[in-house]
């Protein structure tokens, strides 16, 4: 009753039962986990709190990852928070750190949401916790943040892919961003086709993004791309709301994503046989680790 696929479905759904993806995206959980309204609520809830520890942890607890590719880059946006004359407002900076946190949480073998993956994680917690604290919001709108950038989720999941190894970055950190952008977008009071513009908007600015992480290891350059498209995600929130529309819908992102995962060449798909990860820094990184030199 509550099932959807495509944006168009997730839109028809919200028209006819008045409401806003968030609650479809409940009832939806509700109906496909047999679970009442309550414990499906207090599961994202527990998701909402490993998301938060693992900030935390990230930020006052820093730990570098194996081969001292990542840690402590957390700590830095935070203190820049304190600086005059930097570019992005403190909210995007305290987002940006979140991401940061995350992502460093996850290389040092923390635990993490992986909300949609591990290479992907920071961007969503990054935005929605970042912006709850900043504009002192409620835990509610803030699970109906996360509701919603699921649903999103689950669009690309049926629509196109959530893996790396099948799409490039582009079907995480890019998957990621869109999630979030939504989940702000509902957050802030918008509409549900608000919501699914800001995804549009998001999605494409990361489409043929390729996944070349050094050593095959997600620290570099997965961490920092989630980093800045955490600002990408709240940029694509504001352009939604104020009125700026993308001319591609949402579904139709989607599959221009498929397509270009489609045509990718496998050296760009987690592999770390291109791109940065064949760079003489990925090569050497490469060489350290102990994996065989490349062809």
């Amino acid at each position: 009753m509550y099932s959807f696929s495509t944006a168009k479905d997730l839109l028809k759904l919200c028209k006819t039962h008045d409401t806003g993806i968030a609650d479809i995206a409940i009832r939806y959980e509700m109906e496909y986990s047999q679970r009442h309204r309550a414990e499906t609520i207090a599961r994202m809830r527990k998701i909402k709190n490993v998301m938060k520890d693992a900030i935390n942890e990230g930020i006052n607890n820093p730990r570098k990852s194996a081969f001292r590719m990542s840690g402590g880059s957390a700590p830095k946006l935070i203190k820049a928070l304190r600086k005059k004359k930097m570019a992005m407002s403190p909210l995007a900076l305290r987002a940006m750190a979140y991401a940061t946190a995350t992502g460093e949480t996850n290389a040092a073998m923390g635990r993490i949401a992986a909300f949609p993956t591990a290479g992907g994680a920071g961007v969503v917690p990054g935005v929605m916790l970042a912006c709850t604290e900043v504009w002192k919001m409620s835990e509610r709108k803030l699970l109906n943040g996360l509701f919603t950038a699921s649903a999103i989720g689950k669009i690309i999941a049926e629509g196109a892919t959530l893996s790396a190894a099948a799409g490039g970055c582009q079907a995480e950190v890019g998957a990621a961003i869109a999630m979030a952008t939504a989940g702000v977008t509902e957050m802030r009071g918008g509409t549900p086709k608000q919501c699914l513009n800001a995804a549009s908007l998001g999605l494409k600015s990361y489409l043929g993004i390729v996944c070349d992480p050094l050593g095959g290891l997600v620290a570099v350059p997965c961490i920092k791309r989630n980093t800045l498209g955490a600002a990408t995600a709240l940029a694509a929130s504001d352009a939604s709301l104020a009125g700026i529309e993308s001319f591609i819908p949402f579904d139709e992102v989607v599959m221009a994503m498929k397509n270009i995962a489609k045509i990718m060449s496998p050296k760009l798909r987690e592999t770390a046989l291109g791109g940065l990860a064949v760079t003489p820094t990925g090569l050497r990184i490469r060489k350290k680790i102990g994996l065989p030199p490349i062809k």
